[in-house]
């Protein structure tokens, strides 16, 4: 979900190829949720191989990393850890609305409604351990490098962005830019036309980059200050913030009482977890600096058997991307991407 800043958070809309030469953090769970919540059949009913086996994220996560490589992007994707134990009934909730989700999406299914499938699938389907493990797999194939983070993977992605190992973390949530983040792109692997919820009204999605000194100066506050905000308003850890406080009024408060006690004094908390505990969270998480970033030589018999062979691809289709990847690897080994970087 996320911390619910947009409301005040202003960024610069460019063009996907606009980001050509650079290298981007992926937050990994975001964007295999969202290949998973998009890649689907009318009905809502996702991908899958004859076998039942659900590939939404395998095409996805092949397909759109095409797409970038060949923009000249080079994403590194940032896999969660282990999470924080007071986001644990985040979690759970999670898993309630999924449960849901399924119950209803049976329903339709029983009455053949497929606008109302198509309404709840999106919700319905849970990301495995297995479809993670693919992802890795796929990625390794295709030579893009992946990071675990032994946290938060958000956090891991702000922090290889702050030591200037990547230009920016990208993601749809704000949280990296609470983690520290000099910069954060949103939108990089959602863009094109988007179906507004519950509408037949489609709209372009194009990436949005955001820069922190840019939105504190614009704000009048500092980082320590944005990450109190945040959890006013509301984060994974505690939930729809702090009763009758919006991102307007959040603001009001920190510009008011500019450090954590002054704002632990000036608001009733709520949650079982302590303010000052998520805070020190955001300013201080669990990170690691082993990590390689390097674009690798992709291996085409190995995604041949992979994605044709074992999860049922369209085999021109799949030689056709190979091809575009081995060029942009090529590119990037020559220094032709390393000279915009």
């Amino acid at each position: 979900m996320g911390v619910k800043l947009g409301d005040i958070v202003v960024g610069r809309e460019v063009d996907l190829k606009d980001l050509g030469g650079r290298r981007l953090a992926l937050d990994a769970y975001n964007a295999l949720y969202q290949f998973l919540a998009k890649v689907r059949q009318p009905d809502g009913t996702p991908l899958m191989t004859s076998r039942g086996e659900i590939t939404s994220v395998h095409s996805g996560i092949f397909y759109r990393t095409a797409n970038l490589l060949s923009l000249g992007i080079t994403p590194v994707y940032v896999f969660d850890g282990e999470p924080p134990e007071f986001k644990r009934r985040e979690l759970e909730e999670r898993a309630a609305r999924r449960e849901e989700a399924r119950e209803k999406w049976a329903e339709a299914a029983e009455r053949g409604d497929v606008e109302e499938m198509r309404k709840y699938a999106q919700a319905a389907l849970e990301l495995t351990d297995e479809m993670v493990e693919d992802a890795k797999r796929i990625l390794e194939l295709m030579g893009v490098p992946w990071v675990q983070a032994p946290s938060e993977g958000e956090a891991q992605a702000a922090h290889m962005a702050a030591r200037g190992d990547v230009w920016a973390a990208a993601s749809q949530d704000y949280d990296s830019l609470l983690f520290g983040s000099p910069r954060l792109v949103r939108n990089v692997t959602i863009t094109g036309k988007r179906k507004l919820p519950g509408r037949d009204v489609y709209v372009e999605v194009r990436p949005e980059i955001i820069s922190l000194r840019e939105t504190l100066e614009s704000l009048g506050i500092t980082r320590e200050q944005l990450v109190l905000l945040g959890i006013l308003v509301g984060t994974d850890y505690n939930p729809g913030g702090v009763r009758g406080v919006g991102p307007k009024r959040a603001l009001e408060i920190v510009r008011r009482h500019r450090t954590v006690e002054e704002v632990e004094r000036a608001i009733k908390w709520e949650f079982d977890v302590p303010l000052r505990e998520i805070y020190e969270f955001f300013l201080s998480p669990p990170v690691t600096d082993e990590y390689d970033v390097t674009l690798k030589r992709p291996d085409a018999e190995g995604l041949l058997r992979f994605m044709v062979d074992e999860h049922e691809f369209s085999e021109k289709r799949v030689r056709k991307v190979i091809e575009e990847i081995t060029e942009a690897y090529k590119m990037h080994a020559s220094g032709g991407l390393e000279a915009w970087f």
